[in-house]
């Protein structure tokens, strides 16, 4: 079962996996979703320049949508906030929540926080032979899918912090070790780090401090010239 996820053609594989679920979604069959352009899976061998681009697209998709939120007000000192919703993603609720703690705790310049309305990007679950992946139509529109079989092979905590590592700008490395989270599945199933290493949260960092502050700057010039 595939869930409808409206405008969203650029796809990026973000895979990743894990295990707590035995069963599908309550709700009632859906739709197909649409295949998106482009997708690399969770394994090594679904990575390509394409599924890089899609992925910068994703990331830029984000930063744009949080930069409009701040530029409708900005005389807001709150710290640059990330919202998802995880309202279609209900058995990996645990995972996800964990995930934004865990991501939370290791960068500064951003935070990630569960939104009922308004989110920068949400998640889906379902049955998905390409696996977990994420897509964006370019608009400020975005979602991250996590597959349960692929879900049930790896660490699924590792697999919603590595998925949304590509939220935070984060590309597929998985030549990379165990410590590095986005080697994704490439050091096998056996690995469950969920925690980025040293310099993925230095780049998270230096993502959120300056590719979100030429954001915002054109955010705010395009509210002047309203």
């Amino acid at each position: 079962m595939r869930i409808t996820l409206p405008l969203l053609s650029t796809a990026v594989g973000l895979g990743l996996s894990a295990a707590v679920l035995g069963t599908g979604p309550a709700a009632a069959p859906q739709p197909q979703a649409p295949v998106p352009a482009a997708h690399a899976g969770y394994e090594p061998s679904a990575g390509s320049g394409e599924d890089a681009r899609a992925n910068r697209a994703f990331f830029e998709a984000v930063v744009k949508s949080v930069a409009e939120k701040r530029a409708a007000n900005p005389s807001s000192t709150a710290a640059v906030t990330v919202y998802y919703s995880a309202r279609n993603a209900p058995s990996f609720r645990t995972q996800i929540s964990r995930s934004a703690q865990i991501w939370n705790s290791s960068v500064t310049n951003v935070r990630l926080a569960e939104s009922s309305s308004g989110a920068d990007f949400a998640y889906y679950e379902g049955n998905d032979s390409r696996g977990s992946y994420a897509s964006t139509d370019g608009h400020g529109n975005g979602y991250i899918f996590l597959d349960y079989t692929q879900n049930r092979q790896y660490d699924s905590t590792r697999v919603t912090a590595h998925e949304t590592g590509h939220v935070l700008g984060l590309p597929d490395h998985y030549s990379g070790p165990c410590s590095e989270l986005m080697s994704g599945g490439g050091p096998g199933p056996s690995c469950t780090n969920a925690y980025p290493n040293a310099t993925e949260r230095s780049r998270v960092n230096q993502l959120w401090a300056y590719g979100f502050a030429a954001a915002l700057d054109k955010a705010l010039e395009k509210s002047a010239a309203r």
